[in-house]
């Protein structure tokens, strides 16, 4: 970490102005105090000239991390050649040449029979089309969603996530949504653990819609996340990624698979679906998409394509500047096997983590995909589950995640009960990067640790 902080730094006048003017809603600034100056790369500077390692990324939007040449370059010729920069869904040769990368980049078997839909910015408007697209497109009204998934802040987005938090004081959320129990090992839900977590999912979701008697009726789709994000990065088996295609495809149940997050390289693979060998009716886009520019689209089987014009619309579903940038992202993505990278920088952090955890028994599971990683902090002092794992530390993970930015690491908390820290970095980190991070992060857990 570079520079120095004054008596009144720059970023504390920021961050007081902003506490005074924005809203009470805001969240990463209570988290991560700083003001950014500059970014490139995996690093970015603050207004008192500290830099640090970005291991948030936008959340696991900025896949070739901030301001990379390439997107830069496709950015520049947008705005030199007077392209248009807002079309609604009109069409322009940049979107026609995204599609067709876009399309190019999946499965094959997938994307000759697929339609796109370009949504509004944001993920949650995706997510919110693909729920209007199944329930027009069965008639029904029920949904199949799973605790610990998050699907994003709007209204119906929010209705089909597990977070509790964002939506106990609001009245009115969508009906007919049904959770049920993610193969998630280390905290079963059945109290079993292992291989057995996922074995009984499968077992109760598909005894669950055999059952005359479940007070469910047919639903319209089923939704999951394959790796789950902001759930406590815990990835779900191929195996149970299988069943679920299984059991939703013998009963004509649309699966809408969520890579707002784990798209385009991420988890090890161009899409986390992948490392099932499934594929799935709904694929919902968003995040890294855009190329750092906001951007979400919904690609999915002709055969749901029933709704009519207008169906589903939003103002700046044409940023034809983020589809230059991210067509030039999936280029670069492709070109480079970033996906590859992913798996072998993340498979290095994985290792780096679990020394540290073998050692350190406040870390209770480490676990992830590619570069897609959650360290779960526990308190182990106090009496452990069924299971044997000590109960979430928040407090822990909360001064852990100050100590690593004290030391020029960036870091979000996330999971159960917020004790879970999560790396995002961007995709072209290095070997020589992800040892830096590992260090930094095992002394800022050694420095909380010693502060209990």
């Amino acid at each position: 970490m570079k520079g120095t902080v004054t008596e009144k730094s720059r970023n504390d006048r920021y961050l007081e102005s902003q506490a005074a003017r924005e809203s009470n809603a805001r969240s990463y600034p209570r988290r991560i105090p700083i003001a950014i100056q500059e970014a490139e790369g995996i690093y970015v500077k603050d207004m008192d000239g500290r830099t640090y390692y970005d291991c948030l990324a936008g959340a696991g939007t900025l896949a070739l991390g901030h301001n990379h040449p390439v997107v830069l370059e496709a950015v520049r010729e947008m705005l030199d050649r007077k392209r248009p920069m807002h079309t609604l869904d009109l069409t322009t040769p940049v979107k026609e040449a995204f599609v067709d990368e876009l399309f190019a980049s999946l499965p094959e078997e997938f994307a000759k029979d697929a339609r796109i839909q370009f949504c509004g910015p944001t993920g949650g408007d995706a997510i919110e089309a693909a729920i209007k697209l199944v329930k027009t497109a069965t008639g029904r009204r029920s949904i199949l969603s799973f605790q610990g998934g998050y699907h994003g802040s709007t209204h119906a987005a929010m209705s089909l996530s597990g977070t509790l938090g964002q939506k106990e004081n609001v009245q009115g959320l969508i009906p007919d949504v049904h959770f049920l129990p993610y193969p998630y090992a280390y905290r079963c839900p059945f109290g079993v653990g292992g291989e057995e977590t996922h074995r009984i999912s499968s077992r109760y979701v598909e005894q669950l819609l055999k059952d005359p008697e479940s007070g469910i009726v047919p639903p319209c789709g089923m939704i999951f996340e394959a790796v789950q994000g902001e759930g406590g990065s815990i990835p779900a088996p191929a195996e149970w990624i299988r069943e679920m295609r299984r059991i939703t495809q013998e009963r004509d149940i649309p699966l809408i698979v969520d890579e707002v997050q784990t798209g385009f390289g991420r988890t090890g693979k161009m899409f986390a679906f992948e490392h099932a060998g499934i594929l799935p009716d709904v694929l919902v886009l968003s995040k890294a998409i855009g190329g750092s520019l906001p951007l979400s689209v919904v690609v999915y089987r002709s055969k749901l394509d029933v709704w009519k014009p207008a169906a589903h619309i939003g103002t700046f579903r044409g940023n034809q500047l983020a589809m230059a940038a991210g067509l030039a992202t999936l280029r670069y993505i492709k070109a480079n096997d970033l996906p590859g990278h992913a798996e072998r920088m993340g498979a290095r952090l994985r290792e780096r983590l679990e020394e540290l955890q073998s050692r350190v028994v406040q870390i209770g599971d480490v676990r992830g995909r590619g570069l897609m990683i959650g360290v779960e902090i526990v308190d182990a002092g106090k009496e452990p589950d069924p299971l044997g794992h000590s109960p979430a530390n928040p407090q822990l993970a909360s001064r852990i995640q100050r100590e690593c930015l004290r030391r020029g690491l960036i870091l979000e908390v996330g999971g159960r009960h917020s004790a879970v820290i999560r790396f995002l970095p961007p995709l072209i980190v290095t070997e020589s990067d992800i040892d830096e991070i590992a260090r930094i992060f095992g002394e800022a857990v050694d420095a909380a640790c010693a502060a209990e």
